[in-house]
């Protein structure tokens, strides 16, 4: 089957301006489409028109300009440009303030200080974590259930690759923003989820602990399973790796982040 490809207002224009477009290089249009939206706003407003509606035509006339290039990735940063602009440099144009403070407020009930040390939420991926029975089997010391954590477990979907990868095993959660804890809670009722300091909490008690953390967080992460947990556990990170030490395997499911694998206690780590 044959695909169409992206039709756009340059496909009909004359060669005249095909030509012109083509001789201004990449990024200038975008430049020049900004301070087009600016120039636009600024003189809509000094003829009268109120602010919202001044706004309001430039965006528009900015993003039909935009539609003139052939790549969509260039016309979504020229149509979006202008708008981010705005609303960086006069916020008070698009939202009022009082609503720039309640979105702080939640930004900072959702994440509050002591978690920005953490990974922002990020989803695990549904099937991340496939095959990952491979390394950990499925079941712990003398046949029973495995102990899993899911350190920093946000909105649950780790939780849930979990149990999709593990479905025998017994699942716990912690997170410390208490709006996540309290979703993921009534979105995983599969598993226990407390809410508490990740790095605070004893891993002793676990088999497998996994992580969707920053690069930063694997060397700490480590040495805490080396101190805490018990020989023949694991460490399970989902795209990122520890700087130095080599990890005891990896997975990388289909068009997925590669898993990392590490057994404790770690050849390269004292206990």
């Amino acid at each position: 089957m044959r695909l169409m490809r992206w039709q756009t207002p340059l496909d009909s224009a004359g060669p005249g301006l095909q030509g012109l477009l083509r001789l201004v290089r990449w990024p200038l249009p975008a430049l020049l489409a900004w301070a087009l939206g600016w120039w636009l706003c600024a003189g809509l407003q000094a003829l009268g028109l109120p602010a919202l509606a001044a706004v309001t035509v430039s965006v528009v006339v900015n993003m039909l300009g935009a539609l003139v290039y052939r790549q969509a990735w260039r016309t979504v940063i020229v149509a979006a440009g202008w708008p981010l602009s705005l609303l960086l440099l006069q916020p008070a144009l698009v939202v009022p303030g009082w609503l720039w403070l309640g979105l702080l407020a939640a930004l900072l009930t959702a994440y509050p200080l002591r978690a920005w040390r953490d990974a922002p939420w990020y989803p695990t991926p549904p099937g991340a974590l496939a095959g990952l029975h491979q390394f950990t089997g499925r079941t712990g010391p003398g046949g029973r259930p495995l102990q899993v954590l899911d350190a920093g477990c946000g909105l649950g979907a780790g939780l849930r690759a979990l149990h999709q990868a593990l479905p025998q095993a017994r699942l716990a959660g912690v997170e410390w923003s208490w709006p996540l804890w309290l979703l993921c809670r009534w979105r995983c009722r599969f598993a226990q989820v407390r809410r508490g300091d990740l790095w605070a909490g004893s891993w002793a008690e676990f088999d497998v602990v996994y992580l969707f953390q920053r690069p930063e967080s694997m060397a700490p992460a480590l040495a805490k399973a080396a101190r805490e947990m018990h020989p023949g556990s694991w460490l399970i990170s989902l795209a990122f790796a520890h700087p130095e030490l080599p990890a005891e395997g990896q997975l990388r499911p289909l068009g997925g982040r590669t898993v990392w694998v590490y057994r404790i206690p770690h050849r390269a780590l004292p206990r």
